[in-house]
């Protein structure tokens, strides 16, 4: 398997223009995120045609779809094709690139968007586990099957739960490492705001509130003190700067953290919460259908991971998150659209990318299947978002919400709470099969597929 990795590592460098035109890479749950160092030299459409690739994605950097587990194996290889004797200096050549990288689709919003994408992607994996950690544990004990005074049960969870307990630090470690701080020091603008401590503090007649703000507040308080920490580096002489630097850095970002941030932050929380809740509320199905239905092309600009603090948010604030069922929905119209493509389809290529990219699918992960498939088709991705639309209104209909973060699909049924576990299921088949109706009647026909020959 590793010969194999190892061969298919080699394809996509050779069509990136081989270790010398490769400034830097990195690599995320599905994708081989590569910035090449001439675009020129990069053949896009081969490296699309590689068995084994997925799909590519031209943001920022070249994204190379790969698939879960797929993605670090082919990265540890092409790791030790750039590096045959460590001769190669990615930092230079990173530095090189950077002044000439494309700004294509770069918006100072996007841009903000991308870097608040980039702080909570790292943590995806441990949110995965302690959400499906906690989400069994309570369906465990709420079946019966488990007492919630047993130790197996505590032990469980304290295990699920600790992440979330302390998530502010981790965020604000990323926050800061990607504004061009200290993480330490955004791991301490973190435990500022969940710091139990606070609640002994009075302002202006009133008790601050440990955690208030939420994640809102320990993005304010880690990218302000990244901002601080760097200017300070122009003016500090650099004798004092291990002493002076993150002393003044701190202090400051303590005293705008309790008097700005904590209660701005709470507000925009709130906002958030109480502005979303109030759609699913008026809005019914015809908000579930429209969350639902657009959120896959969220996901191809790659800016669905920048919701990942308003579903922490939602948790926080009321106990469970009502919109991450709804936007789950995308998916699985996609998972309908591919079965139906897979039945009217007579190219074996094509046949081959939708299988290899469906147990990922099923499973909540939907980048092998949009890039791979759907939306080089086009036709198809649209009836995915109108499958995926029929399943959010029927999540928004039964007000289905999970209890954690999580990945979509089959897994996160371990996530919603037990007693709408059922119509969370409904409601992932009637989108696989609505997707699958859509596109088998007038979404797919094979001369679609030209590039799969």
């Amino acid at each position: 398997m590793s010969g194999e990795n190892h061969v298919l590592a080699q394809k996509i460098l050779e069509q990136l223009g081989g270790p010398a035109n490769i400034a830097a890479y990195t690599h995320c749950m599905t994708r081989l995120r590569v910035t090449p160092i001439d675009d020129n030299a990069v053949n896009k459409q081969a490296i699309k045609k590689i068995d084994g690739v997925l799909g590519l994605v031209e943001e920022e950097t070249l994204q190379v779809i790969l698939g879960p587990g797929k993605v670090n194996k082919v990265a540890e290889e092409f790791g030790k094709l750039l590096e045959p004797g460590g001769d190669l200096k990615l930092e230079e050549l990173a530095a090189q690139k950077k002044s000439t990288l494309k700004t294509k689709n770069s918006t100072p919003f996007k841009m903000f968007l991308r870097k608040i994408a980039s702080i909570f992607i790292p943590l995806i994996p441990a949110l995965v586990a302690s959400g499906l950690i906690t989400g069994i544990t309570k369906a465990v004990v709420q079946a019966g099957w488990l007492s919630a005074e047993s130790q197996l049960a505590m032990i469980l969870t304290v295990i699920g739960s600790g992440l979330f307990t302390y998530l502010g630090i981790l965020v604000g470690i990323n926050a800061a490492k990607e504004f061009g701080g200290s993480p330490a020091l955004g791991g301490v603008a973190g435990i500022l705001i969940i710091n139990p401590s606070v609640a002994g503090i009075t302002l202006f007649g009133e008790e601050l509130m440990p955690g208030r703000g939420g994640l809102i507040g320990v993005l304010f308080a880690a990218i302000f003190i990244a901002i601080v920490e760097k200017r300070l580096r122009r003016i500090v002489p650099q004798s004092l700067d291990i002493i002076i630097t993150p002393t003044i850095a701190l202090l400051i970002t303590g005293i705008v953290t309790y008097l700005v941030f904590m209660p701005i932050g709470g507000l925009i929380s709130d906002g958030i919460t109480k502005g979303l809740l109030s759609i699913l509320d008026m809005g019914g199905v015809v908000a579930g259908f429209v969350l639902g239905a657009t959120f896959l092309p969220l996901v191809v600009t790659g800016l669905h991971q920048g919701l990942t603090p308003v579903h922490l948010e939602l948790i926080n604030s009321i106990g469970d998150d009502p919109l991450l069922p709804i936007l789950a929905m995308g998916g699985a119209g996609q998972v309908g659209a591919a079965f139906a493509i897979y039945m009217k389809t007579k190219k074996a290529r094509l046949k081959r990318a939708i299988g290899g990219a469906l147990p990922s699918g099923l499973l909540g992960i939907g980048e092998p299947l949009i890039f791979g498939v759907t939306l080089p088709l086009g036709r198809p991705f649209l009836t995915a978002c109108l499958g995926a639309g029929i399943g959010g209104a029927f999540q928004a209909y039964f007000k289905v919400a999970t209890i954690a973060v999580g990945v979509s699909g089959l897994p996160l049924s371990f996530l919603v709470h037990a007693q709408q576990i059922l119509y969370y299921l409904a409601g992932l088949i009637i989108a696989y099969t609505a997707g699958f109706i859509f596109t088998f009647l007038f979404g797919y026909k094979d001369e679609m597929a030209s590039e799969f020959e």
